[in-house]
Order: C-alpha cells, then structure tokens, then sequence
C-alpha cells in the first residue's frame, strides 16, 4: 500500500464512515466504546498507532522512576505517529496522559493520542490544540496507581484490539481502529463512499424522494 497522505485524509474522512466500511468489509467491532471522547469537539486524528499497555499498581515499592517505559514510548515517536495507551477503561485510576506528556509528544511530531483512561491538565492540552481522546477526566497522577508495563505491543483500548500497524481514526463520532493488513482497501472503499454520499446529499438537498435516492446511491 502507497502511503497514505493522512493530512489530508484527516480532514475528509469520518469515524461514521470508516465504521461503516470495516462493517462491510466483516470488521464489526473496531469502533471503540462510546465513553472514549475527544477533549474538542473538533479534534481529529488519523495516523499509525504506537501502543502502551497500562496495569493497576500491585507493588511498585523501590521504583525509581514509575514513568520509564511511557518516557521511553514518547521519546521513540515519530512524526505522524498516534499513541494509543490501553487501561482497561472505564477506570477511576488510571491517569496516563497530562500537559507535559502532550507537550513532548508534538516535540516528537506526534499527531494525537487514544486512551480508555483518564487525562489531566485539560485547559492546559486544549491551548495546544493536540487532539485528546480520553476515557474520562480527572486529577489524578499515574505514579502509585499504575505503570505502563509493555510498549509497542497488541493491547485492549476502548473494548478494541490494538495492533503495531494499525491505523486509528478519532472525531467527534468516536474512534475507529483500521487494521493494518486492511489499511489500503479501507481507505478506498471509504473515499468511495463518501463520494457517493456527497451525490445522495446533493440529490435530497434537490428535491428527491430518500427511497429513490437509495435506490441509486444505495448508501444512507
């Protein structure tokens, strides 16, 4: 597969639509959870997912520093890259992502990042502008409550697999995860049917019966 311009691809394909197309294509489960928001309405991300896996402290004692291995992901990004950190979410504890870590990540080029945890410095990371998507908000620090335990693996984020290779699609519907092997064919069938989607748009917007627009377009 050519590389995808995921720029442009950002601001023209939907989470709606990416669903749809993995829907058809027998991939019914990569949306994640609804609880899994972006901290903006208008925040978008598309790109290649980098992971981390996340555990509940069990006994960290002597651990001299709790952030390491997350440290290690954000210094090892690249540009265009999405983190895409795996929590066990819905959780009331786990804190993974904050102002300092978004701040190292756009250093990196890093176009975004996913979690099914919790996200802090919120005021903070929407001056940015780096697009968020969280599983809940709140205060509280990673350190003492949980530890990224493995990087660049397969995880479980928003009730999704996760996979090094994969693509993952975040707006305001929600996020989508694209598997890597089916990348390429995804992304056509999408564009595909967004264009047919315009031609339904344009014939309603005219005045023609839904029922006689599906017919044609067979999209809705």
């Amino acid at each position: 597969m050519t590389d995808p311009d995921f720029a442009t691809l950002r601001g023209v394909l939907s989470a709606a639509v990416l669903s749809d197309t993995l829907d058809a294509l027998g991939h019914r489960r990569q949306a994640m959870r609804p609880f899994v928001r972006p901290l903006g309405d208008g925040d978008r991300v598309f790109g290649p997912v980098r992971t981390g896996l996340f555990v509940p402290r069990v006994d960290f004692s002597g651990d001299a520093n709790p952030y390491e291995l997350e440290i290690a992901l954000i210094d090892d990004l690249r540009p265009g890259d999405v983190v895409a950190l795996g929590c066990g979410g819905p959780t009331e504890t786990i804190a993974p992502w904050g102002e300092l870590l978004t701040t190292a990540a756009m250093a990196r080029g890093a176009t975004g990042v996913v979690t099914d945890g919790l996200v802090r410095d919120v005021a903070m990371i929407r001056e940015t502008g780096f697009p968020v998507f969280h599983g809940g908000v709140g205060p509280l620090d990673s350190a003492g409550r949980a530890r990224m335990v493995q990087r660049d693996v397969a995880i479980d984020c928003g009730g999704v697999r996760v996979e090094p290779g994969d693509l993952v699609f975040g707006d305001i519907d929600g996020v989508v995860v694209i598997p890597g092997p089916l990348a390429g064919e995804a992304i056509a069938r999408a564009m595909t049917k967004i264009t047919a989607e315009n031609r339904t748009r344009d014939a309603l917007r005219g005045g023609a019966k839904l029922g006689e627009v599906y017919a044609k377009y067979g999209v809705l």
